[in-house]
């Protein structure tokens, strides 16, 4: 018999000919519990469905109800297939905890007005970390939090550490009255959970025997905290916190302290542990490491292997699969065959290295282009390509395309899942000011190679 109140996580689809479909659940329900563990978010959906036919406690119309499905695994009555393990649910979005410190480096603090209000939310919530890699400083976990972290075994998760040095880090994440980290770290590594570490390189501040200590003291951890990662600070113009960017010196002297670890674990462990950011190497002028000196790309989302990733992947593309290419003309009608020229873009830091492949593709016959893109949205000093904008792709191709061109946009200016911008310039507003086609593509050389040939 239905009980009255109004509670539990809004379910905002249910999945066509799922279990959840054939055990009566609807778009709109309130799902309270499964198998009577209460449901707050989508890990305890994933947490909870461990069984052949889950019952549901459930809120319709603000009167509570408890749904125990004839379904088993296997087949239905119709003889239709169903599967608990994977629901058909889509609850409604978490409400993400935000962060309540104030980085002397906070990118969202550095951001213009008048952009996406989702990109001025500073994310510190542990369930971002878990499902999406979120970089989190554990600053605002309750002891719920840390419990149910241990118990629902949410690994490996994403630290922000900067320095292990409490005065030093205090001072840099802004909070006076933040934990001690290698405390916090010792507790998630003492229950098995697996964690990814980052140092914000902030000159003056966490480099030289404090980036020498954090190091140390994060490995101690090890294997529990699985990668250490050095990137260095972000600095746009629209800061208002003086900061001292990364130099040259400062990216050569981190490096020769990233390098010295780096040799003593692999010697010890086979893996080097801790990685220095494809943007050190690039202020540095030195050359990347080898791929292999990766490992598995632990941190590649970090800037951590995405250029020597690229390098290896283009060294892979062989001249006649270009060739091969470079023979595809498009026939207009029977009188007149037209080759297509491509246009593509990158940031100032890469475009040395997506140069050298497009050069070879040049070589073999493919008549394409790339120009770097200087990013005066967040300014000159923001050199990588994910943050370019739209306004920034317009102004530096307006004039130098001809209306037969096609521009091909790397999927990694795009927000996820969307043909937009991050200063919400979308693909068909570059292709209605620049007067030519414009086709998003994979950021890699195969991606390159694919979609020439498509369009070929």
């Amino acid at each position: 018999m239905p009980m009255k109140n109004s509670c539990g996580i809004e379910i905002e689809a249910v999945e066509k000919g799922s279990y959840a479909e054939k055990a009566g659940l609807h778009p709109g329900d309130c799902l309270i519990s499964i198998n009577r563990q209460k449901i707050r978010d989508v890990i305890d959906l994933m947490f909870y469905n461990d069984e052949s036919a889950p019952n549901f406690l459930i809120s319709r119309n603000r009167e509570k109800m408890l749904i125990k499905p004839h379904l088993q695994s296997g087949t239905d009555d119709s003889g239709c297939e169903t599967d608990s393990s994977s629901l058909g649910i889509a609850l409604k979005p978490f409400k993400i905890k935000t962060c309540k410190n104030n980085c002397i480096f906070c990118f969202v603090s550095q951001l213009p007005k008048g952009m996406r209000r989702p990109l001025y939310v500073k994310d510190e919530d542990y369930r971002m970390s878990f499902l999406f890699g979120n970089y989190i400083t554990m600053t605002n976990l309750t002891d719920e939090d840390k419990k149910r972290i241990i118990e629902q075994r949410l690994s490996p998760l994403y630290i922000s550490v900067h320095s292990t040095d409490t005065e030093t880090r205090n001072r840099i994440i802004g909070n006076p009255n933040a934990a001690d980290i290698l405390k916090e770290i010792k507790l998630m590594a003492d229950n098995k959970i697996r964690m990814h570490t980052q140092i914000v390189l902030c000159p003056g501040h966490n480099d030289g025997k404090n980036l020498q200590k954090t190091i140390s003291d994060l490995y101690k951890f090890y294997p529990y905290v699985m990668s250490i990662a050095v990137v260095p600070v972000g600095l746009t113009s629209h800061r208002k916190k003086k900061m001292l960017p990364v130099t040259a010196k400062d990216a050569i002297n981190a490096l020769e302290i990233i390098h010295k670890f780096q040799a003593r674990y692999k010697r010890k462990h086979g893996e080097q542990i801790v990685y220095a950011a494809d943007e050190l190497y690039i202020k540095a002028q030195k050359e990347f490491p080898s791929l292999n000196d990766y490992g598995d790309l632990p941190q590649i989302e970090n800037g951590v292997g995405l250029a020597p990733l690229f390098i290896h992947q283009a060294k892979k593309i062989k001249n006649h699969q270009l060739q091969d290419i470079a023979l595809k003309p498009t026939t207009l009608d029977k009188d007149h065959v037209l080759k297509k020229k491509f246009i593509t873009f990158t940031g100032i830091s890469f475009y040395p290295y997506l140069l050298k492949f497009i050069e070879k593709m040049k070589k073999n016959g493919i008549d394409i282009e790339v120009i770097p893109v200087k990013n005066t949205f967040f300014g000159e000093t923001v050199t990588v390509t994910g943050l370019i904008t739209g306004r920034d792709v317009m102004k530096t191709l307006s004039g130098t395309l001809q209306k037969d061109d096609i521009l091909l946009i790397p999927d990694i200016v795009m927000r996820e899942n969307d043909d937009v911008f991050l200063d919400d310039v979308s693909r068909t507003d570059v292709e209605d000011v620049l007067g030519i086609r414009a086709v998003v593509i994979e950021s890699t050389p195969k991606g390159i190679i694919e979609a020439v040939s498509a369009l070929s």
